[in-house]
């Protein structure tokens, strides 16, 4: 082929072009080929903002020239692109993968590179295999959005070290994941880069709280490692989804048989109760001492026709909604013969997903093979199996779900906020003060003790008299967050002479122990009666923005860790969730004989929280800790109300 000293040389139009040069002269390629007219460019070259100064800067220069000429531009730093359909393998990949209908984008171009020789021996196709590298233009996020109408690819799957724009994945994440399957592996889950925070909210919501909640909101799987991306890969790959979690499962073996039965109800799902037509017919059918109820055992001598009946019995029976069909081998075994009687089975029953575990290795080869070649989800081990067909459950379950309004409440005084808000700022103050939280909560709807702010004990005495006794005293300043540590509360305070006396021995206390602390008085409310404790908080995520927080609440918070998180904005359904995935919501529907708790006034307050951040999106953070949950229809009350603006 004729070579040219420049791309502006070439007569030709050009579709794409795949630029392996040295970084420094990058970006006066990039605007040679926007001259040229060119608007894909592939950037493979490495040396950019991965090794930061000079390189940083050069990346920055392709990001500007993308912005002027409106180019889509891959990478910099990345292994290329690979399409088995068109075909084209603009990649530095030795090998091009077998064609399928799995689209892969990785972050990282080496386990790209790994994963492709590992396919090209396991028989693994692809449709799409996809590096972005620095992402320096293009993100997963973009081509993620193309995967979803693209017809060659069933599922896609992502590994991902980080999320640059989480409101972007969060708009675009649901529209894709609502016509195909997302598969995300998350490289970097410790916890060793969540931020010093001083809410309980914020120590608890660490990034990996985050992604994952971000995850489950817009409907992605979660992988928690590359064995299981691609177990759900193969299970999502037929594009047959249960109808609900109910599984029957027919072995040859008695043990393998009792941990998927094990694996089947950790994992939440259940096994299928047969109905007594499948009971006879299995009777009829197989050995006396086989076991006729689920898990089916057609015991060790098993043959392929025995497997056959036993298959067809149960995948005809309407309480079943998925079949995991484990073999393993022994003397009268027939691993192919049974292998080709599971793909007649998907092939005769394609609205049930049906899974083979050949529980073995040498013996098993042969058959494991063809049944891979049938597109046949097949495992070594049931727990495998299982997770796989979870994932498939949980998803179906996801696309079921009717969509859920996000409520807007137009009883709030964003006026009355607004203005506290900016008394903080003129005060130079980031943390609100407790009187002042107290009036932001009453102007959004949420109950809490009606507050006075009192600088004098003559003061104290006034506003105690007013809001009635008994009442709480606790010292209000920026600097002291942990006001029991210091001596800054007193409760249960039950006439005007104690007043004085608590006010006067808490300004002590505090002056003592902490003589720099800026204080403004002693916040004064009326003690609320006993309630249940519960908190709800909210921290601001770099990437995804605000994460609302529900849970156990009290001192013992960040030890128990008793909680649920989701994403702004929360829907009603959403709501009512979190509560129910903590233990805290059984507490509250009411155990050994007590009155259930009012668990429509959290949900409520929930809603309020959600639609007060959305409004003030300067709120970093915020804890009601504790929030007294009371008897059914007696509602609630916001107690200790913190809340952090950003700097």
């Amino acid at each position: 082929l004729k070579c040219y000293k420049s791309v502006t040389e070439i007569p030709d139009e050009i579709d794409l072009a795949v630029i392996v040069l040295p970084s420094r002269i990058v970006p006066a390629v990039v605007e040679e080929c926007a001259k040229k007219g060119i608007k894909s460019i592939i950037v493979i070259s490495a040396g950019f903002k991965e090794v930061g100064g000079e390189g940083a800067k050069l990346e920055k220069q392709i990001v500007e020239l993308s912005k002027k000429y409106n180019l889509a531009i891959q990478g910099p730093n990345c292994l290329g692109v690979i399409d088995t359909y068109t075909p084209l393998n603009a990649s530095f990949s030795d090998g091009t993968p077998i064609k399928g209908n799995i689209a892969f984008i990785s972050q990282s171009g080496a386990l790209c590179t790994a994963i492709l020789d590992w396919a090209l021996k396991e028989k693994v196709g692809f449709s799409k295999f996809i590096s972005v590298g620095n992402k320096a233009v293009l993100d997963e996020i973009d081509f993620i959005e193309y995967l979803k109408n693209d017809p060659h690819s069933y599922v896609i799957l992502n590994y991902v070290e980080s999320i640059d724009d989480g409101q972007k994945f969060l708009e675009i994440m649901p529209q894709v994941t609502k016509k195909k399957p997302v598969v995300i592996i998350k490289g970097g889950i410790s916890e060793a880069g969540a931020r010093a925070a001083s809410s309980h909210t914020g120590a608890l919501a660490g990034s990996t709280v985050a992604y994952k909640t971000a995850f489950k909101q817009t409907g992605v799987i979660m992988a928690n490692n590359v064995s299981e991306l691609f177990e759900y890969a193969h299970a999502f790959s037929n594009k047959v989804l249960p109808n609900g979690p109910r599984v029957a499962v027919v072995t040859n073996a008695g043990g393998p048989g009792i941990l998927t039965t094990d694996a089947i109800i950790s994992a939440g799902l259940k096994m299928a109760s047969f109905s007594k037509q499948t009971i006879e017919t299995l009777k009829q059918h197989l050995p006396p001492v086989a076991n006729i109820y689920n898990p089916v055992d057609v015991i060790g001598d098993a043959k392929a026709d025995r497997y056959k009946y036993a298959i067809d019995a149960v995948a005809q029976d309407p309480n079943v909604d998925s079949i995991l069909v484990l073999l393993t081998p022994q003397a009268m075994t027939e691993p192919l013969e049974t292998a080709k009687v599971i793909i007649e089975a998907r092939k005769k029953y394609p609205e049930k997903p049906i899974f083979a575990v050949y529980m073995g290795g040498r013996e098993l080869e042969e058959s494991v093979n063809f049944l891979k070649d049938n597109n046949v989800p097949t495992f070594i081990f049931p727990e495998s199996a299982v997770r796989a067909l979870k994932a498939l459950v949980d998803y179906k379950k996801y696309l079921d779900e009717p969509l859920s309004e996000v409520p807007n409440f137009d009883d709030v005084d964003k006026e009355r906020v607004r203005r506290i808000i900016e008394n903080a700022r003129k005060d130079n103050r980031v943390i609100l003060l407790g009187h002042e939280t107290a009036e932001i909560m009453d102007a959004y709807g949420i109950p809490s003790p009606l507050t006075k702010l009192a600088t004098s004990e003559e003061e104290a005495v006034k506003f105690a008299n007013k809001i009635g006794y008994p009442v709480v005293m606790k010292i209000v300043s920026p600097q002291i967050l942990h006001k029991t540590d210091v001596g800054g509360v007193a409760v249960n305070v039950k006439t005007p002479e104690e007043v004085k006396k608590k006010f006067n021995e808490i300004m002590n206390n505090v002056t003592r122990l902490m003589p720099k602390s800026k204080i403004y008085g002693i916040q004064i409310y009326k003690m609320a009666p006993q309630g249940k404790e519960m908190i709800i908080g909210v921290s601001k995520d770099v990437q995804f923005g605000h994460l609302i927080m529900f849970g156990l609440g009290g001192i013992y918070v960040n030890f128990l860790k008793d909680v649920s998180f989701r994403l702004v904005p929360l829907t009603i359904k959403e709501a009512r969730e979190m509560i129910f995935e903590t233990k805290a919501g059984t507490l509250l529907s009411g155990i050994r004989g007590e009155k259930p708790s009012d668990i429509k006034s959290i949900v409520d307050i929930l809603l309020r929280i959600n639609q007060l951040v959305r409004d003030f999106p300067e709120i970093v953070e915020l804890d009601i800790n504790p929030l007294f949950v009371y008897d059914e229809g007696k509602g609630s009350l916001a107690l200790d109300v913190k809340i952090t603006l950003s700097s």
